[in-house]
């Protein structure tokens, strides 16, 4: 098994993100490697997507959607989806009635009251924030974490540029009016940046547009190379990594081979992988020889799953983890081993 140092994977990257299958220890895993990076002297910003607050679960105490100092080095973020939603969506309305006329803003408003309900607005917003975080609070810290589910994020952040020009060419075009934007979305709209996803949106140019159109356009575009910048971030391998946190069971092992085939597709950097909860050799009972027994199964297809991918093991513990002390402690045990 290729061995994964995970302190020199801290050291070295200014951006790692954190995921797995519900229920395996991601966050607790975040969270202890958070405050390994942080006793080492990095400046560290912990963010977690999670709804359910298992952020402030893990450290026990409160966190919330503002950055919360938990230890030396260490401060923590929970984004709200919910709070996103109604910013984001707030943004985009005062953006679009610049260039609305009275028709189109009264679309707008049912558009926009139509998407606080649904699932794609909550991870448009959740997806802007995350590419804000990156562009703006990477020049305060010097490591950047999260806890969230990776492949989904990252393939929608590959794309979201077109999808988000052509949901904006979907709203205006029911007008006449808008007719005179269709060169604006003509420029965000070109089909060869889904076969070159890193391409700079800023190629595109604006000087056969009118002053009018330019504004829209410039004001999309600014968007689009938000989102241009967090995926080349996403895909540098000497800046960013993923890490999947697994336990070894079936379900989690299946789920994060087929993830890392997915961002290995994509040429999205995967550090390696956590294989956490590892029974000890030992088995002192016939229930716990038989749960060794079926876990050394398992790892001997994680092992064929995740052929070459970087791993390292943890124990499973006798008790939960939780607390600033608890998770000092599990974070002892990502020390390298000899």
């Amino acid at each position: 098994m290729p061995s994964l140092n995970l302190d020199k994977l801290l050291a070295e990257k200014s951006l790692l993100m954190v995921g797995g299958k519900g229920g395996v220890g991601k966050t607790t895993t975040a969270s202890a490697l958070a405050l390994r990076a942080a006793e080492q002297g990095r400046r560290v910003l912990l963010v977690s997507t999670d709804p359910a607050h298992s952020l402030a679960d893990a450290f026990d105490r409160p966190i919330g959607n503002h950055p919360t100092r938990l230890a030396t080095n260490l401060v923590a973020l929970e984004i709200d989806p919910d709070q996103e939603v109604d910013a984001y969506l707030d943004r985009v309305s005062a953006q679009m009635r610049r260039f609305a006329g009275p028709d189109q803003v009264r679309e707008l408003e049912k558009q926009l009251r139509l998407s606080r309900q649904s699932p794609g607005a909550q991870e448009a917003a959740l997806l802007e924030r995350i590419s804000r975080i990156i562009d703006d609070d990477s020049r305060d810290y010097d490591l950047l974490i999260f806890d969230t589910a990776p492949t989904g994020h990252t393939l929608r952040l590959l794309s979201l540029p077109e999808v988000m020009a052509a949901w904006t060419d979907g709203l205006l075009r029911h007008n006449e009016k808008a007719r005179t934007l269709g060169k604006v979305l003509g420029h965000l709209t070109p089909g060869k940046d889904l076969d070159s996803p890193l391409q700079d949106p800023t190629e595109h140019a604006t000087a056969d547009l009118d002053p009018r159109s330019r504004d829209v356009a410039e004001t999309l575009m600014a968007r689009q190379r938000l989102f241009h910048r967090t995926r080349r971030q996403l895909s540098d391998p000497a800046h960013s990594a993923f890490l999947f946190v697994l336990t070894p069971e079936r379900l989690p092992i299946l789920e994060t081979a087929r993830a890392v085939a997915t961002l290995r597709d994509s040429h999205i950097p995967v550090a390696g992988a956590i294989v956490n909860r590892v029974l000890a050799d030992a088995a002192d009972s016939a229930f716990f020889a038989a749960r060794l027994a079926r876990q050394q199964r398992h790892m001997i297809e994680l092992g064929d799953a995740l052929k070459g991918l970087p791993r390292v093991q943890l124990p499973l513990l006798e008790d939960d983890i939780q607390g600033l002390e608890g998770l000092q402690a599990f974070a002892a045990l990502l020390e390298p081993t000899a």
